[in-house]
């Protein structure tokens, strides 16, 4: 077996080993933040999480040395039970050419591909400027609700979000 040939299987190992282990312990993200500083007044961020305990945190290294990007970081640093690490990755560059091509090469064998699916529209659609629209700020929101069940754990419901960006009547009258 040639050397070229070893590396390549090390390679697509290491590439498997890493959207497993994703599959436990990452999550694709979108963050929805108020701001008055964009807009819209919603600020959308997607990010890309994986976590460990503390103790095997050369695994979050070895994540973020293939992907060539990220930061790592205590998960909760409020949290003095908490003892595990965070990967992550906001970068929207990063995002786009490292850690989407990654995934669709080594895609995720659980029902987490299709957050991981629809984190990929949402970033795609950031990087085409759609969330500095109306409509596609909308489009974007249904979609980051539509991920990880729902957004559960979400402070704003979908539909708050939407009404707060629909001028009230008096404004219109007006």
């Amino acid at each position: 077996m040639s050397v070229d040939n070893q590396q390549g299987r090390l390679e697509n190992w290491l590439g498997y080993y890493i959207a497993g282990f994703v599959d436990g312990e990452g999550s694709f993200h979108v963050a929805i933040q108020k701001s008055n500083n964009v807009k819209l007044g919603f600020q959308i961020i997607p990010e890309f999480h994986v976590s460990q305990n503390r103790s095997r945190k050369a695994t979050l290294e070895l994540i973020k040395k293939t992907l060539d990007c990220g930061y790592i970081k205590p998960n909760h640093r409020k949290r003095l039970n908490d003892r595990s690490d965070v990967l992550v990755v906001r970068n929207h560059n990063d995002l786009t050419k490292k850690v989407i091509p990654f995934f669709e090469k080594f895609p995720i064998l659980s029902t987490k591909q299709k957050d991981f699916e629809i984190f990929s529209k949402i970033v795609k659609l950031i990087k085409k400027k759609e969330h500095l629209n109306k409509n596609g700020l909308i489009k974007i929101l249904k979609l980051a609700f539509s991920m990880n069940e729902s957004g559960r754990y979400r402070k704003l419901s979908l539909s708050e979000i939407i009404n707060s960006l629909e001028p009230s009547e008096t404004v219109r009258q007006s």
